[in-house]
């Protein structure tokens, strides 16, 4: 796992970690991340991010700055 991270989604932090950031490239269309001890998989489907299906459910628009923010940290 990577060092922790940081986003900041309406006006409250939070820490996230890459599971495994060696697999990621320009092509890269699944993550995994660890947000709050929690395995989130997300899925990029047509430039948006998503959750798989069995994830827990989170805003949609949290889901979609935590892909931006690790696209623009990994150049993908």
């Amino acid at each position: 796992m990577g060092l922790p991270l940081r986003i900041t989604f309406n006006d409250r932090d939070y820490v996230y970690q890459i599971v495994n950031s060696n697999l990621i490239n320009k092509n890269t269309t699944e993550l995994e991340l660890m947000l709050n001890g929690e395995k989130l998989h997300l899925i990029k489907e047509n430039s948006v991010w998503r959750l798989r299906e069995s994830e827990p459910v989170l805003d949609p628009e949290f889901v979609q700055a935590l892909g931006r923010s690790v696209s623009l940290r990994m150049r993908m």
